[in-house]
Order: C-alpha cells, then structure tokens, then sequence
C-alpha cells in the first residue's frame, strides 16, 4: 500500500473525530490551547493505536483466509464508508439537529472530563479497528501507518476543535460524507489491484 493511500485513509479515518473536535470547540467557549491539544491527542492516540490492535487480530487469522483477503478488505472499507454515508443521511434528516447544536452552544463553560473523552475516543476509533485488520492482508509497515494515522488525526482534530470555535457546525455537517466516500473509493481501488477487475471490464467494452 501507497503512502498516499495510507494518508488517505488516515484522512477518512480521523473524519469522525474532527466532528467531534468541530463539536467540542463549539460548546467549550473559554478553550484554552491546552485543552485542545489534550482533545487532539486523545483521538490521535486512539485512531494510530487501533489500527496496530486491528492487525495483531488480522494477522493471526492472515493463512487461513490469504486467498479472499481482497474481498475482505473491500467489504470492510464499503461497510465503514457507507456507515458513515448513512449516519450523515440520518443526521441531516434530523428536524431538531440545528436546534441542538444551537442549544449546546449556549452552555459556555461546558466541562470535558477525561472520562468523556476517553469514551470519545474509543467510540471514534472503532472503524480504524477494522482498518487495521485489513492492513494485516496487505503487507502494510502497521507500525508507520499507524504513527501517520495518529499525527494526520491529531492535526485535523487541532484543526477541528480551532474551527468549532470560531465558526460552529459548518464543516462537521458534511465530515462523516467526505470520508465514507474516501473510505469506498480506496476498498475499491485495493480490490482492482488484486484482481484488475475493472481494466478486465473496460478491455471487455472496448
């Protein structure tokens, strides 16, 4: 696997925890630069270290199923994109979502225990637990995926948690979208590589 699939999957990956960070700096009014770089590395851990747990699991399974291991690796990456395609479509649907967000943005001094973003965390990393078990198919260096994984995730958490902030829910509407259709794109491109499928397709039409 490419470094630039890998970035983009980290990308994919940190979707999740951006909106997350987008909502946390709205309702957390007096963020201090600490705080944000604690919520940041919160889900940067997290994201970088379930990935490494995901491909402990999948390589110890890796000789029993080498053979359909592209298959896999497609249907994990469609199952977590269009989950996150379809949590977005539900959201939207929402009547009360713009008066909740409106409503939590009251609560100036909203406290964030490490509790609750413990749990944050672990709930935002889960998708990259399956990530990781597709890795063990892939021969992917699991060990600098998940450091790129962390350090992209931390970056656009800080990014996140600066945006909320300052202009609200503007991006978080449209995160989970933008990284499922990422998601679907390179469980695509992985499943071709395998089986050149779609250059077989096109030389069929053409």
């Amino acid at each position: 696997m490419s470094l630039t699939v890998i970035l983009f999957t980290a990308v994919a990956l940190s979707m999740d925890a951006f909106a997350v960070s987008i909502t946390k700096g709205m309702t957390i009014k007096n963020l201090t630069k600490g705080l944000g770089i604690k919520i940041a590395l919160f889900f940067g851990i997290f994201q970088g270290g379930m990935p490494l747990l995901g491909w402990v699991l999948g390589i110890s399974f890796e000789k029993y199923i080498k053979s359909i291991d592209h298959w896999i690796v497609l249907i994990l990456l469609s199952f977590l994109g269009f989950k996150m395609i379809s949590e977005f479509i539900k959201a939207r649907k929402e009547e009360d979502i713009e008066q909740g967000l409106e409503y939590s943005a009251t609560h100036d001094n909203e406290e964030l225990s490490n509790k609750e973003l413990l749990m944050l965390s672990i709930a935002t990393s889960i998708d990259a637990l399956a990530i990781g078990i597709s890795f063990a198919f892939l021969s992917v260096d699991i060990v600098s995926a998940s450091i790129c994984i962390a350090v992209i995730t931390f970056l656009i958490c800080i990014i996140g948690v600066l945006l909320g902030n300052k202009i609200g829910d503007i991006f978080s509407n449209y995160a989970e979208l933008v990284g499922g259709i990422i998601l679907i794109i390179i469980g695509i491109k992985i499943f071709n590589e395998h089986t050149q499928i779609l250059g077989n397709i096109i030389h069929n039409i053409f």
